[in-house]
């Protein structure tokens, strides 16, 4: 078959940064591995061949540049005669011994790298992360807020901190991996060999076994607790945004650090304002007299009242502006405005000197104008 172009196998431009080629080895990598492809065994081992081909010729800057100078005859690659085989990879499940096989892997993954499909290496692990939602009122958006959450989470157990077994008790190598935690299987699939290394399924991949369980945990090394905890949330939070709270989510295991807290903020609706950004709506209704002669009303914002003058003649669905009473930056800045749509309030019934009275400040006389008749006016 005949070979592709390096830059057309990755799906990058020529221009390509060492980062983006680096991303898109990545990205491909995943799909063509045998332990996640859903393709032909035969057809994903040519295609990550091919991957890691293009992937060690154009991350490496010297190779790169003979490549784009002489095309293949340009560069030699692990990948010829007597370099690159695939019998020398692994599963994901045996990472080390992948890492190991390839330079290329190392220098792509790194040493530490834990899985290629992600998370961390072993020496990183931390505990879990835990995800909570606290609903707030508008308000709290405009001046904060320090709820208290209930944040459930596991932690170890104080009886036999985290080892599972019952205190004054010893753990024992287990026969099975002899204290390894990994069981190796090598599987021959017609010219190759798929060396694969998983958990082992009688220690769990402890390489040791409980031999009496501790009774508070029952030999999970795990409790189920509810945590307290204050959470600041700042002025300015948008809805459904996510605070992070290192440190407070699950106990890792022995030696390793607890997971984050994950805080979604939910702001309760409002029926009298609306938000966009950092602007508040509202509504306001003034008397029709207010309306027609101008004057002041006090009109509700966010988390306390304004003063907003009316001019004469203010009419129906006029909508004001009143600056610096919306929402203000999230940790800090100016606040956004807050505007005012006012309806006037027409009287559904007048008394008769309400009516004159009326008809005088409208300049209209007490008896209703005569109407001229479309006859007289073509008789005249």
């Amino acid at each position: 078959m005949a070979k592709r172009d390096y830059y057309e196998v990755l799906g990058v431009e020529k221009s390509a940064s060492t980062d983006e080629i680096k991303q898109a080895y990545r990205k491909l990598a995943r799909l063509y591995h045998p332990d996640v492809t859903k393709e032909n065994p035969k057809v994903a081992e040519e295609k990550f061949k091919e991957l890691s081909e293009a992937y060690e010729v154009l991350v490496d800057p010297g190779k790169r540049q003979r490549y784009d100078a002489g095309g293949f005859s340009g560069v030699e690659t692990d990948f010829g005669p007597g370099g690159f085989n695939w019998q020398n990879f692994t599963h994901a499940g045996d990472l080390e011994d992948l890492l190991g096989a390839s330079p290329l892997f190392q220098q792509l993954f790194g040493s530490g790298f834990g899985s290629p499909f992600g998370g961390t290496g072993a020496g990183t692990v931390s505990g879990g992360d835990v995800e909570v939602t606290v609903r707030l009122p508008l308000s709290a958006a405009v001046v904060g807020a320090t709820p208290t959450l209930d944040v459930p989470h596991s932690s170890r157990c104080p009886d036999c901190r985290g080892t599972g077994a019952e205190h004054g008790t010893a753990l024992e190598t287990c026969p099975e991996c002899h204290g390894q935690g990994q069981i190796r299987r090598v599987q021959k699939r017609g010219y190759t060999q798929l060396v694969t290394v998983g958990p082992c399924p009688r220690c769990r991949g402890a390489g040791r076994i409980i031999l009496t369980p501790c009774p508070t945990c029952h030999g999970s090394g795990r409790l189920r607790q509810v945590e307290h905890l204050e959470v600041k949330v700042p002025p300015g939070m948008e809805d459904g945004r996510v605070l992070r709270v290192p440190g407070h989510g699950s106990e890792g295991p022995v030696g390793a650090p607890p997971g984050d807290l994950y805080v979604q903020v939910v702001f309760e609706g409002s029926d009298r304002f609306q938000r966009n950004g950092q602007n508040a709506y509202t509504e306001a209704t003034v008397p029709l007299a207010t309306a027609l002669l101008g004057g002041e009303i006090t009109v509700p914002t966010i988390d306390a009242q304004a003063a907003l003058k009316i001019p004469a003649g203010t009419q129906p669905e006029t909508q004001f502006r009143i600056r610096g009473q919306g929402f203000p930056r999230f940790r800090g800045g100016s606040r956004g405005d807050l505007f005012v749509t006012v309806h006037v309030e027409v009287p559904r019934s007048l008394s008769p000197r309400e009516k004159e009275l009326a008809r005088e400040a409208l300049g209209a006389k007490s008896a209703a104008p005569r109407r001229e008749s479309i006859f007289h006016r073509r008789a005249s």
